[in-house]
């Protein structure tokens, strides 16, 4: 008996693990971007050029989704070259010293039709917090000029910068302490 409950366990893993697909960045197709309040008054916006990332699962809904993002900090991009410049350097994000921002989930909550909430691991700046995002699985088609097939997804979420200790010397009513992540994109099959 326990070497058919061993043979039914081998089973159904193999099959768990066969039906797991990975679903890759497409940097054409998608946007890491970023906003903050200036002075209490505007909206700053800015985005990072370069990144990396994947989604695994094994439910067509997503359900059982796991994210992982890469994002190299020397690529940000605020439309402004001096400002850009600034952001780079230890008095914010300190590029040369800690050039990887990454994501890492660790667990994924339905809340409602192809939205979750998705907490995981943010680390930037050489720290580590704890961070929810909500995600919105926004479909999954065929490409038809080339047969990908793509998967859409909107994943966005805040952040506080003094829990990263990012622009300590710039106080809350020159920059806000939050700031909004935004991810806007399609990943691939693999």
């Amino acid at each position: 008996m326990k070497q058919v409950f061993s043979l039914l366990t081998i089973a159904f893993l193999s099959t768990t693990t066969f039906a797991q697909t990975t679903w890759k960045v497409d940097p054409a197709h998608t946007q890491v971007s970023f906003g903050i309040t200036h002075m209490g008054i505007s909206e700053v916006e800015g985005r990072f050029n370069q990144f990396d990332g994947n989604i695994t699962a094994s439910n067509k809904d997503f359900s059982d989704a796991k994210y992982e993002l890469t994002v190299e900090v020397p690529s940000i991009d605020t439309g402004v070259e001096m400002r850009d410049n600034h952001l780079k350097n230890a008095d914010f994000f300190d590029a040369e010293k800690y050039p990887k921002m990454t994501f890492k989930s660790t667990s994924s909550e339905k809340v409602g039709d192809n939205k979750y909430k998705v907490a995981g691991d943010l680390t930037f700046h050489g720290i580590t917090k704890p961070v929810t995002l909500d995600v919105w699985y926004r479909g999954t088609i065929e490409n038809p000029q080339n047969g990908d097939v793509i998967s859409g997804f909107a994943i966005s979420g805040e952040v506080k910068r003094s829990d990263y200790n990012l622009g300590s010397g710039f106080p809350e009513a020159v920059l806000s302490d939050k700031v909004v992540i935004d991810v806007d994109g399609e990943f691939k099959k693999q």
